[in-house]
């Protein structure tokens, strides 16, 4: 199957990831194709935990990521008050899996990534919003129309016209809450320590996530309808009222970030689906398992997917058995982890407060330790030696 020819619906990560991986194992014909007009990133920042990294080392893409990259020792946990509830080892976490794990800006891991796929003179046109795919086709707004031996779904979540065609229903589900997210980049040291601050209140969450002394990235979060009035509102006013007086940590970040890198988004999943895959159409990343930013493994788990399949794309002959060999190894992975983010979500935007005081109890009481290995051992879950 080296020959065939192969369009990526997709510029994300997802997408640009796979267009590497497919390369790296000797597919020559391919092309990506993305809606938006220019490289553009969705979010702030991303963790790249050691899974991730342990695949991206296999890509040769880990040593521009570490330049830019910054480590991070704990997941700490606390209430609005600034009360410690616990902390998850990212350390313990790392070295089961045998790689780091990262934390880094979507602008600068797209960034590498493109610039990769410069250098393997793959193609990728902008501007192209497909519409339908049918008989081996894909349609664009533009009246262009593609045919392609093998075609890939990495158009997203929210609009992904390979999910349609797979499943033939590719709406979203509002998990009913929203998140503001923003980027921070200082002149001064403002991020003291490398790590993770997550803060809970009852119905409402703040991250902090550092990339180094100068940089990193956050995101504030509440329990909201759709289209709820805040989404007409300034985002650094309404972020002040809502989370200013949690920490002097929060209201420092917040007013440091500029407004223009500060952005409001409703947040969205998928059910599971039992399939990923139609004649020669194939789905990866968030198009077949999307799973909440709770998760923590969103970005990751497709940066696996690209990884397999671009590798049982290789070793098999025929597309229909690769397909169905791939979603087998991946199925129950990210429906775990779709699930898992879920269930935290829900837990986290619980808007009853007698709830909300029996959650942090019981998060004094974890046994920390056991919730690292647990951690390691779902994300080393198929990742390669």
């Amino acid at each position: 199957m080296k020959k065939n020819k192969i369009i990526i619906l997709g510029a994300g990560v997802g997408g640009l990831t796979t267009a590497i991986a497919l390369h790296q194992k000797g597919f020559q014909n391919i092309t990506i194709y993305e809606r938006r007009k220019t490289a553009t990133t969705i979010g702030a920042g991303i963790v790249l935990w050691a899974n991730a990294t342990n695949i991206l080392d296999k890509l040769s893409l880990l040593n521009e990521i570490e330049k830019v990259g910054g480590k991070i020792n704990e997941m700490q946990r606390l209430t609005k008050k600034n009360e410690f509830l616990g902390a998850i080892n990212v350390n313990e976490i790392d070295k089961k899996i045998g790689f780091q794990s990262l934390s880094i800006s979507r602008k600068d891991l797209q960034e590498i990534l493109i610039q990769k796929i410069k250098n393997l003179n793959i193609e990728i046109l902008y501007h192209h919003k497909a519409t339908e795919i049918k008989n081996k086709a894909i349609y664009f707004d533009n009246n262009k129309t593609v045919f392609a031996d093998i075609i890939i779904g990495a158009d997203g979540r929210m609009n992904s016209v390979a999910r349609k065609y797979v499943n033939g229903n590719n709406k979203p589900v509002y998990q009913n809450f929203v998140n503001w997210i923003g980027i921070l980049e200082s002149d001064e040291p403002i991020f003291t320590e490398n790590n993770v601050l997550d803060f809970w209140g009852c119905g409402e969450r703040f991250g902090i996530v550092p990339i180094s002394k100068y940089k990193g990235y956050w995101a504030g979060a509440k329990s909201l309808p759709l289209n709820s009035p805040y989404k007409k509102e300034d985002n650094k006013d309404i972020l002040i009222k809502l989370f200013g007086h949690w920490s002097s940590k929060i209201k420092t970040i917040i007013q440091s970030t500029k407004d223009e890198n500060i952005k409001y988004i409703e947040v969205f999943d998928h059910n599971p689906i039992t399939n990923w895959h139609k004649e020669n159409v194939c789905l990866i990343g968030d198009a077949g398992h999307s799973a909440l930013p709770t998760s923590g493994q969103g970005a990751c788990q497709a940066i696996e997917d690209a990884f397999h399949f671009s590798n049982i794309l290789d070793i098999e002959n025929n597309m229909e058995e690769a397909f169905i060999k791939f979603q087998k190894l991946r199925f129950e992975k990210t429906t775990i982890i779709t699930m898992a983010g879920r269930n935290f979500a829900k837990s986290l935007f619980n808007t009853d407060r007698e709830f909300c005081e029996q959650r942090n109890k019981k998060a004094l009481h974890i046994n920390y330790q056991n919730s690292s290995i647990g951690i390691a051992e779902l994300w080393s879950k198929g990742l390669p030696n």
